[in-house]
Parts: structure tokens; C-alpha cells; sequence
């Protein structure tokens, strides 16, 4: 593991916790304000995300959460590297733009690959945005390679005429343990050896949103993770995000998204957001004809050697942003 930069005097990589969460709000907010200004967004301000997503993202990643500081003791830059099982893949990060250029950038990419190699992963990715080539040829230089696009697209739905979704938090005790071993069941039959037990254990014990459920008569059909907590500090609720999204077939991914539909109507908010990973033609064609629309797209990037594998069947959404 890279363990420190001489040059610029940015020393780390330490541990990011709760305690930096300012810290990295303010070097998320400035780098990314920064990005979209050198793309051409001068009236863009990336607002601070919300405290409570900041610690679902820390407490998700826990040793991969990376920060380093500069020769002030002030973050100068951050990468936040999670693992899922056999999934490995880093995000959000960002250098300070006073640091930018000095290869900070590089050595905080190069860090969380290392470790995230040292845990095993099977497949090791990241985001960015499509128009950005910059971002594009630098990733590419440190051994990642673009994909398919990941277009978030959101669905305005009615707040009555839903059946009562099933939900994860209603399943107490064993029931609920019970409700979490298919989900790994479902998940790994799509994808071997991802696991979104924690995620899904931190969304419901952060109460942060929760895991929509479709069963069958042969065992879990469709597991739909989401979060209705704001993403943005100090904005009310107003939209369901789909982080995570496993379905045995294109049936039960309808039953999911409309399962997830309904528990947004009975939060009484009115917006779903789902980030659908397009080398799943079908059920992105499925969405837009369910009167989903596209509002972004990020590319996806593999690591060489550590591509997403391709289920035979099924859908499989994992969403490679918090």
C-alpha cells in the first residue's frame, strides 16, 4: 500500500470517521463544484451531503474509508473504497483543487485499488461522468476501462392505488434473518459471491430507508434496497434512491420496481430513483416504458482483470454511489 505523498507534503493514507465528516463534505463540495465549472457548469454548486449518508458510507466502508491530510493537518484529499462480498469498488472521491495536478489523484486511485485487491475482490470498479474525457484517460491510465453507462432515471408515481408493500423492517427477529439469508441466496445466484448484507443491515439500523420484498413460491423473487433519507444536507425527503436491486427474472424485477413504488407512496413521497446499469437492455426499456426518465448517466470503469460478471438471468443493479 502507497502510504504517503513526499511531494506536496500530503501525508495518509488514516482512517476517515464520523469526526471528519465536515471536512469531507467541504472537499466533496469544492472538488466536485470545481469539476462541473472546468466542464463548462459555471452555475453549478455541489451542495454538502447529508451527515447521515456521509456515516452509512463511512460504517459501510470501515478501513477502506481513506483520507489524507496535507502539512496544516486539513484534508486535502479522500477515497472511500467499499467491498460487497466479491464486489470491490470506490466512490465518492475527491481532491482538494488546491492539490490537484501533484499526483495526489493518482496515489489515493492507486491506494484503494491496492486494497481493495488485498480483500479479494473479484471485481473492482468505479464511476465517472461520460463527458468528462479528462476523467476518462486519467482512470485509464491507472488500469480501468470503460463499460456500459449507469443512467439514473426517476418516476413521478401516484401516492394511492398501490397493494401494501412488503418490507424488510416488518420481519422481526428470525423472520428477518430468515429474509436476510435469501437475499444473499438471491443475490450471489446473479452474481457469485456478492454480498449486500451490510448495506442492507446499516440502511434499516441508520433508518435510512429499506429493503423492498418479493416472494415467490420457490423463495425470494426480487430484493430492492432503497434509501429515503435525503441526499443532501438540510433538503426535505423527496424522492426513494434504489442503491441495490436483485431479481431472478424480468417478471420479478416489474414486482420489485412496483414494490419499491409502493413504499415510497407510503412514505408519502412521490419520486423513485433507480440507477439502472445498461447492459441490462431489457429492464431499462422495461422502466421507460413503466414512464421512467432519464436525468443522468455515469460510465462505468473495471479495473483489468476485475470486470462485473454478466448473470445469465436475472437483474442485478448495484449502485456504485452512495
Amino acid at each position: 500500500m502507497r502510504a504517503w505523498l513526499p511531494e506536496r507534503q500530503v501525508y495518509g493514507p488514516e482512517v476517515a470517521g464520523e469526526r471528519d465528516t465536515e471536512d469531507l463534505n467541504r472537499v466533496f463540495a469544492d472538488a466536485f463544484t470545481d469539476r462541473y465549472r472546468r466542464d463548462g457548469l459555471v452555475g453549478v454548486r455541489v451542495p454538502h451531503l447529508n451527515p447521515q449518508v456521509w456515516r452509512y458510507a463511512l460504517l459501510d466502508a470501515g478501513d477502506g474509508a481513506m483520507l489524507w491530510r496535507d502539512e496544516a493537518g486539513r484534508v486535502a484529499a479522500f477515497n472511500i473504497a467499499h467491498r460487497s462480498g466479491a464486489e470491490g469498488w470506490m466512490g465518492p472521491l475527491a481532491v482538494r483543487p488546491d492539490r490537484q495536478g501533484g499526483g495526489v489523484g493518482k496515489t489515493i486511485v492507486r491506494t484503494a485499488t491496492d486494497w481493495l485487491l488485498e480483500q479479494g475482490v473479484g471485481t473492482l470498479g468505479l464511476e465517472t461522468m461520460p463527458r468528462t474525457v479528462e476523467n476518462i484517460g486519467f482512470y485509464a491510465r491507472l488500469g480501468f476501462s470503460p463499460g456500459h453507462l449507469t443512467v439514473t432515471s426517476t418516476n413521478d408515481i401516484a401516492t394511492r392505488g398501490h397493494s401494501a408493500p412488503v418490507l424488510l423492517s416488518q420481519r422481526k427477529g428470525a423472520a428477518g434473518e430468515d429474509a436476510l439469508a435469501a437475499a444473499r441466496c438471491l443475490v450471489s445466484s446473479l452474481a457469485p459471491g456478492y454480498d449486500f448484507t451490510r448495506e442492507i443491515r446499516l440502511t434499516l439500523e441508520l433508518g435510512l430507508g429499506d429493503a423492498s420484498l418479493v416472494d415467490g413460491d420457490d423463495g425470494l423473487r426480487a430484493l430492492v434496497l432503497w434509501h429515503s433519507a435525503a441526499l443532501a444536507e438540510g433538503r426535505p425527503r423527496d424522492e426513494v434512491r434504489v442503491l441495490k436491486l436483485a431479481a431472478a427474472d424480468e417478471r420479478a424485477f416489474d414486482a420489485g420496481v412496483a414494490a419499491t413504488e409502493a413504499a415510497a407512496a407510503r412514505a408519502g413521497i412521490r419520486r423513485v430513483a433507480i440507477r439502472c446499469q445498461t447492459r441490462y437492455a431489457e429492464a431499462f426499456r422495461r422502466l421507460v416504458a413503466r414512464g421512467y426518465r432519464v436525468r443522468w448517466t455515469d460510465l462505468r470503469m473495471t479495473y483489468e482483470g476485475h470486470s462485473e460478471p454478466q448473470s445469465r438471468a436475472g437483474v442485478l443493479f448495484s449502485n456504485w454511489e452512495i
